[in-house]
């Protein structure tokens, strides 16, 4: 399952949506707001998402996942919205009988999430700019 909100999110909680009897280890990853970045201050972060892509392409991952690291349970959540320092901005979970699985498909579902899902990350600066995470550098190469 793949998720987007402007809710926090809280980990806790959603490990427990995990578990099943058959699971032998649950691995997840936290994306975390921090207050630097490139040399930057940052005071926060603010996410949009073009929704239908990002639940359509995220639900393709998810399933990727499972045919490549057999799993019982995966699911990901990722803010939109202001985001604080501090905030979780993306959370996955996996559980499966194995580590081994379970390590492999939470890494591969970030990694896949960060570069396929139309996320786009805007910093704001204590200088009093703000700016599209990686879309300048994009715009400036091409």
């Amino acid at each position: 399952m793949i998720e987007l909100t402007t809710s926090a999110i809280d980990p806790d909680e959603r490990r427990r949506t995990l578990f099943d009897p058959g699971a032998g280890a649950y691995s997840s990853f936290e994306g975390w707001i921090r207050n630097e970045n490139e040399g930057k201050r940052v005071l926060r972060l603010e996410y949009e998402a073009y929704v239908p892509v990002a639940i359509s392409e995220g639900e393709k991952i998810l399933a990727e996942a499972g045919d490549r690291f057999p799993h019982l349970h995966a699911h990901c959540v990722h803010r939109t919205g202001l985001l604080e320092i501090g905030d979780c901005a993306v959370w996955v979970g996996v559980s499966s009988p194995h580590r081994d699985e379970a390590f492999r498909a939470c890494r591969f579902v970030i990694d896949q999430i960060k570069v396929r899902l139309p996320i786009w990350k805007k910093e704001h600066y204590a200088d009093g700019h703000s700016g599209w995470v990686n879309c300048e550098r994009c715009a400036r190469s091409a």
